[in-house]
């Protein structure tokens, strides 16, 4: 069940993937950081992340949690968002755990998810792109991010 992870410098946009992740904020706006990046490449996904988080989630998606939409586009045809934050533009404590749980909800909702269709998530996503989870605007280093992003990986996937 357990794939392989490669590592990019560069832009996450660059990497050939079926879902892209949005470290996002608990209330789906797509403003800031790699958000924004992602708001200008798809028009459409931002209101496909408030409109999902409003439907299933009350308006708020916990950091913990993470929800899958479509991006609009044809590649990456789904973003995954998975909130580092809960309010936008939030510097994250040097003691945070929000990558860890970002990450975990991420590989939870490959794993497990179901798509409105009644679709496996992982029957039409194959390939992730990761970018830094709250290593932007969150003020978290990549190498806790690393640590708590393989930590995330071992806890969903290695362990039984």
């Amino acid at each position: 069940m357990t794939g392989s992870v490669r590592v990019h410098r560069g832009s996450v946009l660059d990497v050939v993937a079926d879902a892209v992740v949005s470290p996002a904020n608990s209330f789906g706006w797509m403003r800031g950081g790699i958000d924004a990046v992602y708001a200008r490449a798809f028009p459409a996904v931002e209101q496909n992340v408030r409109s999902t988080i409003l439907a299933y989630h009350g308006g708020e998606l916990p950091v913990g949690d993470a929800v899958v939409v479509p991006t609009g586009e044809p590649a990456p045809a789904w973003l995954i968002s998975a909130p580092t934050m809960r309010e936008p533009g939030e510097r994250l404590p040097a003691d945070t755990v929000h990558p860890y749980l970002a990450a975990r909800a991420v590989f939870l909702q490959w794993r497990d998810g179901i798509l409105e269709q009644g679709v496996a998530v992982r029957s039409v996503i194959e390939t992730i792109a990761m970018p830094g989870l709250g290593t932007g605007v969150g003020g978290v280093t990549p190498e806790t991010c690393a640590r708590q992003v393989a930590a995330a990986w071992e806890e969903v996937f290695r362990r039984k």
